[in-house]
């Protein structure tokens, strides 16, 4: 069978962390006869290599190569690239994984757009990923289309007919920015490029002990010389013109710009601030252009001008004014509407803790050149932002804890420039925004799968971009948290986190949390039916079923068919037929599953039996214990944050913190361990 995808690892001495990295490529829905995996050791000296000899001898689609350390990733990529055989080839760093079907989904949508380069969507667990390229997906992206460089980092597939058609690879040597380089030479020269918004195919990890290489301080000299290498390519495959300036913009915006900015720029150490702000200057000076200038969000564009004018002392002024500026979010209420969630809020900016004000009168300023005091460059970037605000825009995501996958809800939003009385002539901007969280179709189309869902906002104004987590106006008293949800073929909680954050528990409730938590006289049998009103929201009928468990010693179990339906009022109706001449005498314990389709159907314990005799079925308390039988345990005091415990857990590799989660990730009844 031909290979379709050659997964090229680069290794240097990963430890445990390189684990997690096995186990998903070993996962792949991929069929293992149409994959294989390349780990190219780079002179590992802890026992890595012996680790990936071992594996390969048990799995024939995995091959390795050791080689001396060349002291980056772009040899070991490139030795990759040559020993590949698949008509794709994907790189993955070793402290990364991917989803469990990230290479098949990925091959079939290239083959299907034709296309030699793919990009599938990214989640970063303490490292930033794109987050507008994976709004939706786009077939056909080009540099005009769509918010491509937002990813310049190599975790994609590319067609190994085109690397070696146009002769691309990555640069060698210890180096910083090997992967922009290669990258925007790939956008520029692709054919067609493909990005797959709806299916989270690659995990970007931080590491506990900080030792990825993108974490570590570089030196400003040697930086920005390798960013200019990503500059040249640029304007070896570009004419002047919209084009250039977009891919220019990229790094203008975020090496640059962003570098200098707020609580970033403020916490260097004095020497190594100023040599990077000079380096920056040298850049801007050389390369960035007025059409470039023109591009940015008044925050970017005010601080670059500064900076290519060689202004430091202005540009430090200008990062301590806006360090006291951070976003400020009102959650207002949220309430079932049919078998979704409506959540309402609001969202600004604050400044020094109180909602930043801006000027309302917002006409165009002809700009020629950079501000000339600081102050002027406060007011330019305030009214800038003001007149912008037609723009603004705001997000609702929900993302999951332990991977951190994440997706967009739909959202309605106003915006509301409201005068501010004691400050005559200013306004505050407000986004009013109202999210619709459907946990059947909430993970782009698809269910929300199991897990511990948080909510964040993503608010852009102006030149400012954040997220942040979603919690109430006020902490007291807390808007009202709407009931559990059976919808969308999932257990659906509603709770706040112990930081008072909103949160979704999808099928990982316990009855502590309200699910299960049943009363006996809630319970009512007529005749061979068993009924209830249950403390649910349901938008429609439910398929449930009822476990009936007998009498010892024989211990009959049988399983019948339920309805969860809406009932007046609120709650819902549990009806279950109870199969009366199937039953012998005796006592018959119950249990109810609360979505009988779903993959893995949980039963709850109901608190009541039934007795069937001649007389006919009877409600019955259950049983006392037998003599000498333990007392229960008291319930456990619920605990203000993790236990230390749970902590240590959290180191351990990905795959086995996944088992624990489902014993350690419980919380209490208005309360959840969480962020």
């Amino acid at each position: 069978m031909p290979v379709k995808v050659s997964v090229v690892v680069p290794v240097y001495n990963p430890g445990p962390y390189i684990e997690d990295c096995i186990a998903s490529v070993l996962r792949q829905s991929l069929p293992r006869d149409e994959y294989e995996v390349i780990f190219v050791n780079d002179g590992s000296s802890d026992g890595t290599p012996a680790r990936l000899d071992a594996l390969a001898a048990e799995h024939p689609h995995i091959h390795v190569i050791h080689q001396e350390p060349s002291g980056w990733s772009g040899k070991p990529r490139n030795v990759g690239i040559e020993a590949s055989k698949g008509e794709f080839v994907m790189f993955v760093d070793n402290d990364d994984f991917l989803g469990d079907e990230a290479l098949e989904r990925m091959y079939d949508y290239g083959v299907e757009n034709e296309a030699d380069l793919i990009i599938g969507k990214m989640a970063g667990k303490g490292r930033p990923v794109p987050v507008e390229l994976f709004r939706h997906n786009h077939p056909r992206a080009t540099v005009e289309n769509a918010p491509l460089m937002d990813s310049l980092t190599p975790h994609k597939m590319l067609r190994r007919s085109f690397l070696d058609r146009i002769g691309l690879r990555f640069p060698e040597g210890r180096r910083r920015l090997e992967d922009h380089v290669f990258v925007a030479e790939a956008y520029l020269r692709a054919s067609n490029i493909s990005v797959l918004g709806d299916y989270v195919c690659y995990y970007h990890l931080k590491r506990d002990d900080a030792s990825n290489a993108g974490f570590q301080r570089f030196d400003p000299v040697g930086y920005f010389a390798n960013l200019r290498e990503a500059l040249d390519v640029v304007e070896r495959y570009t004419e002047p013109g919209h084009r250039r300036d977009l891919m220019f913009r990229r790094w203008l915006r975020s090496e640059m710009g962003e570098r200098l900015r707020g609580k970033r720029f403020l916490k260097l150490p004095d020497d190594y601030r100023r040599e990077l702000f000079d380096e920056i200057h040298k850049v801007i000076a050389e390369r960035m252009g007025p059409s470039v200038f023109a591009l940015l969000e008044p925050a970017h564009r005010v601080v670059t001008e500064l900076a290519g004018a060689g202004r430091y002392e202005d540009v430090l002024a200008l990062a301590e004014w806006e360090a006291s500026i951070g976003p400020s979010t009102a959650l207002e209420s949220i309430t079932w509407d049919g078998g979704a969630l409506k959540v309402d809020f609001t969202a600004e900016y604050s400044a020094d803790g109180a909602p930043k004000t801006y000027p309302a009168d917002t006409a165009v300023v002809p700009l020629d050149g950079p501000p000339e005091t600081v102050a002027d460059a406060v007011a330019r970037l305030e009214r800038g932002t003001a007149a912008r605000f037609a723009k603004a825009n705001v997000d609702l995501m929900m993302r999951e804890r332990e991977t951190h996958a994440q997706f967009f809800q739909p959202v309605e939003i106003t915006r509301e420039t409201l005068p501010v009385e004691s400050e005559p002539g200013r306004v505050r901007l407000v986004v009013r925004a109202t999210a619709t969280v459907d946990p059947a179709t909430a993970a782009s189309g698809t269910p929300l799968p199991a897990g511990l869902w948080d909510a964040f906002v993503r608010l852009t104004i102006g030149g400012w971009t954040r997220e942040y987590r979603l919690f109430p106006v006020s902490r007291e008293p807390f808007p009202a948290m709407p009931s559990p949800g059976v919808v969308g073929g999932r257990r659906v909680l509603p709770y706040w986190t112990v930081k008072d954050n909103f949160a979704l528990d999808v099928d990982m409730a316990s009855k502590r949390l309200g699910f299960g938590a049943f009363e006996p006289q809630d319970f009512t049998v007529a005749g061979d039916r068993l009924h209830a009103v249950l403390p649910f929201h349901v938008a429609g009928d439910v398929k449930a079923s009822v476990r009936l468990t007998g009498p010892k010693p024989a211990t009959e179990v049988l399983e019948v068919p339920a309805t969860l339906s809406p009932a007046e009022g609120g709650g819902a109706v549990l009806d279950a037929p109870l199969p009366v001449r199937s039953l012998q005498e005796g006592r018959w314990r119950l249990a109810l599953c609360l979505v009988a389709d779903a993959p893995e159907p949980r039963f709850f314990t109901l608190p009541l039996v039934v007795r069937n005799s001649p007389e006919g079925l009877k409600v019955a308390k259950p049983g006392p214990k037998k003599p000498g039988a333990a007392a229960p345990k008291p319930a456990a005091k619920p605990k203000p944050r993790p236990s230390a415990a749970r902590r240590l857990a959290r180191k351990l590799p990905l795959p086995v913190r996944r088992a624990l989660v489902r014993v350690l990730g419980r919380g209490k009844p208005a309360r959840q361990e969480g962020k």
